[in-house]
């Protein structure tokens, strides 16, 4: 799986992206969150409050309850706002 990360989501891991094999047990994006967290003090931080951030799965906005797989791209990155 292929997880990216953006603007102070990245900052805060210190790296926009990474390759990951999925645990056993992981099938939403909920999931992988928290298993992200337990990868570093950085990713703890970052995705410790879902209700800051937004996912995308295979480039489409989903909630935490969307599934994942090995073989997707999940992106995490702040709410954005345009004007």
């Amino acid at each position: 799986m292929k997880v990216l990360y953006f603007a102070w989501v990245r900052q805060k891991i210190g790296k926009s992206e990474q390759q990951i094999n999925l645990p056993e047990g992981v099938t939403t994006a909920g999931e992988l969150a928290g298993y992200l967290q337990s990868l570093s003090p950085g990713h703890q931080q970052a995705l410790d409050d879902l209700d800051s951030l937004c996912v995308a799965v295979n480039l489409v906005f989903s909630k935490w309850d969307a599934p994942v797989s090995n073989d997707d791209e999940v992106a995490f990155f702040p709410p954005v706002t345009g004007g």
